[in-house]
This record gives structure tokens, C-alpha cells and sequence, in this order.
């Protein structure tokens, strides 16, 4: 098989619409035959459905520990965006190669299957190891499975490498993120006679108001981080729904928040609250009216912060790797969380920014692809060292 440029694995990453909602099997089963065709075997980890798959691949010692290449094959949509491009069809102009998923992060992807041929001529002291996973964009749900398996092996990887776009400038950390829903059950009557029922929008809307001082809390100066920006964690509310008409006391309304928390603050300690003052002050008074009133909290998704210590081996070898010691963070969340709590210490570093990132007109530059090659030929030469 000849070698293919990271520019020409792109175009047939990009080809594959691996939105979120839809399946992915269709780009795994392409790299699991370009790394056969090469002489990898890859293992598969599929969801319960069999509809979507993480790859898992080793190239040389398997009696030891190595350096994770990890990326996410799945993409946002692009509906309602207004592309002046095709969105699943690489395009090249002034530089930029535009379509979704250049920059977050196919363009990763890209780089790490292309070096595969340099990986594989040298004889390697320590292993490189490829992880794609799927369902990262809707909470890191897909990668828990895959690490499930590696966490029970003699050898699991000892480093990861996640090639989110960060402008190839090294990154050791990012907040953590819990997402809920709130459902709140109030009762229905004639508008007419509204004190006769209990207002659900009404009560969300008390809930959300607490949820925004708790959010004001959490910006004091006591609790920031000034590594991250912004320097503390934050509480949103995203969506709301509720009430069927204006003369109808409202029954039922649901709303979902987020808490993108620091590295070492609990995000579930912002749910705990809300409950708590859903329980002592909400919850009396709407079942003085109606017995059946309630509200619940449901977990939407959750994956935990990420802060890798700067004199740590993994902060080393991204130094290396990327030819700088000016590590920083990211506002935007990734696997690296759940990679570290499995024991396998975690890095961030990938070509293009997140700037571009969920936008119209995604792109990756051809600077930045080609600097991301030219870091893991850093890495070859790293695990030849060993």
C-alpha cells in the first residue's frame, strides 16, 4: 500500500458525515482496513446498539506501557449554519483546508494514521497506541468503554496525547462539565383562577434564579483559577420548555444546565444545592396546593476536569513534542479527564483552534496540518529513545 499524505486522509475523513447522531462505522471500518492494509490489527469497542465503535490499534512492543494517540470521530452538525462550502467535502483555498471536523479534530486524526509507515519502519522501544472514539461531542460518552478494557490490562498505555486543536501550543489542563435536567411538575387550571394551581414555569424560573446566584457565588474572588479563563467555574441555563397556552396555568416545565467546574471544585455540590433549596423552600409551598407537585434532577452527562502537573512525564514529552514549555489550558472540555482517571496521564495538543471549531466554513490550515506531522516525527524518535 503506498503512503498517503495527512492532506489525503483528510479529504476521506471529512467525506464521512460522523455527526453525533449518526453512525460512525463507516470511518471505522476505513482506518481499521487502511491500518490493516499496513500489517495493525485494531480492536473494536462498539455501543450497545452495534450502530457507532471506538478503534483501538498498537504499533510495536505489546509487554508495555506507551504514549496514547487519542482523537474523536465524531463531528457537529451543520444544520442551520450557513457553509459557503460543502461541509463533507475537503476544500482547499488560500491555504485552509475547509470542512467539518478539520479542525475538531479529523485533522489529528489525519496526522497520526499518516505517520503510521514511520511508526511502523523503526523499532520501537515503546508502543504507540491509536484511540478514536465516538460520542465525544455529547458529553465523552463513547471513550468510557475503551478505557473500561485498558484499565483491566497488564500493560496499559502510561501517556496520552489528546490532538484537540490548540494551535499545537501544549495544553495540560480544562474544566470538567456536568450537564442536567430539571423537570418541574406543578397544576393546571383556568388563568383565570391561577392562585388554584401551581405555576411549573413559574418555579423553574425561582430555580434558575437560584442557580444564577450560586453561579455569582462561584465567581468570587476566592474560588478563581487564573490558569483558566474564564478563572472560574460557571453555571448556564441553555434551554427551557413549558406551558401550553396563555390562559392555562402552566402544568409541566423542564429546563437543562450546565456547570463547567475547575479541576478539583464538584460540579454535582451546584445540583446538590438546587435540590436542597427545591426541598426546604419550593417544594412546601407548591404541595400546599397540589400534593402531586414535584421536581427532579436527571443527569444529562457529565466527564471530569483535566490538570496535569507541569514537572509530570506527560508535561515533558508534550514540551518535547511541541517545542514549547508555555503550557496553558482550554476553556472548551475534552476526554483527558477520564484518560487521567484511568491512570493514563494526559496531554493536550493538535493542529488548527477551536476558534473555527462547531462554526460555518470549518477549517484547519495547511501550516498547522504540517506542523502536526512534523510533531510525530518528534514522536517516532521519542519512542525509539524510549
Amino acid at each position: 500500500m503506498r503512503e498517503c499524505s495527512s492532506r489525503e486522509l483528510l479529504a476521506r475523513l471529512v467525506a464521512f458525515p460522523t455527526v453525533s447522531r449518526e453512525s460512525n462505522l463507516h470511518l471505522i471500518d476505513f482506518i481499521r482496513d487502511y491500518l490493516a492494509a499496513l500489517g495493525v490489527h485494531s480492536e473494536l469497542f462498539h455501543n450497545a446498539e452495534g450502530t457507532k465503535a471506538n478503534l483501538f490499534a498498537t504499533i510495536g512492543p505489546q509487554d508495555r506501557g506507551g504514549v496514547v494517540l487519542s482523537g474523536h470521530t465524531d463531528v457537529v452538525p451543520v444544520d442551520g449554519q450557513a457553509w459557503t462550502l460543502p461541509p463533507f467535502a475537503l476544500s482547499e483555498r488560500d491555504g485552509r483546508l475547509y470542512g467539518r471536523g478539520t479542525a475538531d479534530m479529523k485533522g489529528f486524526i489525519a496526522s497520526v494514521l499518516a505517520a503510521v509507515p514511520a511508526f511502523l519502519a523503526q523499532p520501537l522501544r515503546l508502543p504507540v497506541h491509536l484511540a478514536f472514539s465516538y460520542d465525544e461531542e455529547v458529553g465523552c460518552l463513547g471513550v468510557r468503554s475503551m478505557l473500561a478494557a485498558l484499565q483491566q490490562r497488564a500493560h496499559k498505555p502510561r501517556l496520552c496525547l489528546i490532538g484537540e486543536p490548540t494551535e499545537l501550543k501544549p495544553v495540560l489542563g480544562h474544566k470538567g462539565k456536568l450537564a442536567m435536567r430539571c423537570h418541574v411538575q406543578g397544576a393546571a387550571c383556568h388563568s383565570a383562577y391561577a392562585p388554584q394551581g401551581v405555576n411549573a414555569i413559574e418555579y423553574a424560573a425561582r430555580l434558575i434564579g437560584k442557580l444564577g446566584e450560586i453561579g455569582a457565588d462561584l465567581a468570587q474572588p476566592a474560588h478563581h483559577d487564573t490558569r483558566f479563563d474564564p478563572p472560574f467555574s460557571t453555571v448556564q441555563t441553555g434551554v427551557i420548555s413549558g406551558g401550553t397556552a396563555l390562559n392555562i396555568v402552566p402544568e409541566a416545565c423542564t429546563f437543562d444546565f450546565e456547570v463547567r467546574a475547575l479541576p478539583g471544585f464538584e460540579a454535582q455540590t451546584v445540583a446538590d444545592q438546587l435540590q436542597t433549596y427545591a426541598e426546604a423552600e419550593l417544594l412546601p409551598r407548591m404541595r400546599k396546593v397540589s400534593a402531586a407537585s414535584a421536581i427532579r434532577l436527571d443527569d444529562l452527562s457529565a466527564y471530569p476536569g483535566l490538570a496535569t502537573a507541569a514537572d509530570s512525564e506527560a508535561a515533558r514529552l508534550v514540551a518535547l513534542l511541541s517545542g514549547s514549555t508555555q503550557f496553558g489550558t482550554v476553556a472548551f472540555g475534552t476526554e483527558g479527564g477520564l484518560f487521567d482517571q484511568a491512570g493514563i496521564a494526559t496531554v493536550v495538543c493538535g493542529p488548527g483552534s477551536m476558534e473555527q471549531g462547531h462554526k460555518p466554513d470549518e477549517f484547519v490550515s495547511l501550516e498547522q496540518l504540517q506542523g502536526c506531522d512534523e510533531m510525530l516525527r518528534r514522536l517516532v524518535d521519542y519512542l525509539q529513545q524510549g
